[in-house]
Formats: structure tokens, sequence, C-alpha cells
């Protein structure tokens, strides 16, 4: 994380040597809705009022890059699905908006589509490369993620993508748990596991006795 605040921290810097740093992100899943009627108009001592009724229209996926330095949103997509093909043409259109970069500094997560074998020979093309790239899944640069992802991260590159870390699905009582020991955590849920046995062994006991309720 220090590097990518480093990175943000200068980019005004770098924009001026003709390097522009966008920040990349996605919003998947989105409701396309309307109102089923229109919404009631402005009165004395009344707000304008919106019907709650509404029609689906589908859902709708977004892929969004915003430059750092000025803050503009640069190539939006907008579509129903968001695939490896609709991230490297998101991409390629953010390029588009400024020929004249030198070098383009992308951050975003660690999403396949961010590190896929079209995105990998896209970026060779671009920068003038003509390397062997491998076979995807098999050897070379296109062998895996890790290696598409070392690649794509390389600063002499004409475009460069920065990997923000990855954060534990760890939930707040799992991260409790691992201070301890596995024998003191396999304990503490055999003892909880004993006591929501006996309660319910109590419970059924009582359920069955003749004078019950």
């Amino acid at each position: 994380m220090r590097a990518i605040c480093a990175l943000y921290q200068a980019a005004p810097a770098l924009a001026q040597q003709g390097e522009q740093i966008v920040s990349t992100d996605e919003l998947t899943g989105v409701q396309a809705l309307e109102r089923k009627h229109p919404g009631l108009p402005l009165a004395p001592g009344k707000i304008e009022r919106r019907e709650f009724e509404y029609i689906r229209h589908g859902t709708r996926s977004f892929i969004v890059s915003r430059d750092v330095v000025t803050g503009k949103i640069l190539g939006p997509y907008v579509g129903p699905r968001r695939t490896e093909a609709d991230f490297l043409a998101h991409v390629q259109a953010i390029v588009e908006t400024s020929p004249h970069v030198k070098r383009w500094h992308i951050v975003c997560d660690h999403l396949n589509i961010h590190q896929s074998a079209s995105l990998v020979r896209w970026v060779a093309q671009f920068s003038g490369l003509g390397e062997d790239l491998g076979i995807k899944g098999e050897s070379g640069i296109l062998a895996s993620m890790t290696s598409r992802a070392a690649f794509l991260s390389d600063p002499t590159h004409q475009i460069v993508f920065h990997y923000t870390p990855k954060h534990s699905r760890l939930s707040q009582s799992n991260r409790n748990l691992a201070r301890y020991s596995r024998t003191q955590v396999t304990q503490t849920r055999l003892l909880h596991l004993s006591r929501r046995l006996a309660n319910q062994s109590s419970g059924l006991y009582r359920l069955l006795q003749p004078n019950h309720g």
C-alpha cells in the first residue's frame, strides 16, 4: 500500500514529465430501474416526491478510471457484463484520450481480467516489445496470472499496472482466533460445542416430561 500511496503523491510531478496516473475500479450488478409513474411536483409546504413503484431493466456493470491529478473520468464503460475483452477495451479507450502521454500508470486490484493474456499481448504490442510471450497456461509470460502480473507491472513498459495489496477475508472472530495455537482453538470450539449440545439435551428432556406445559 505504501507504494501506491507514494505513486499518488508523485502523480503531479510525473504529470509534468508526461506520465499519467489513473485509478481504476468496477461496479457490477447495478440495477437499471425506471420509475413506473412520474413524481409529484413541488407544492406549498411539500417537497418534490418520487413514486416508489419501478420497472426493472436488468443490471449493468461499470468500469471507471479517474485521473489522479485532475479527477477527470476517462473512458467510462457500461455494459451488461464485465469481461476480459471489456476491460481491455476500457484501457484502450483511456490511452486514446491522451496520445501524447509517454507512460501510463494504471492502479487496480488483482481481479483476473486485470491480468489477462489479451491485456499482456496488447501491452507488449503497444510498448513495441517483440519477445516471445509463451503459451497461456503452459509456458512463458502467459503461463499464469502471477507471471502475467509481473510482466504488466514492469516499470519500463509504456503502460504499467500497479496492483493494490490483497486484503484478508478473515472475519474478526477468525482474526482473534489466529492469535492462538491450533490446540487452543480446537479446545475452545469443542467447549462451545459441548455446551450447545448440553443445552439442547436439557431442553429436549424438559419437553418430554409428562407434566411439561
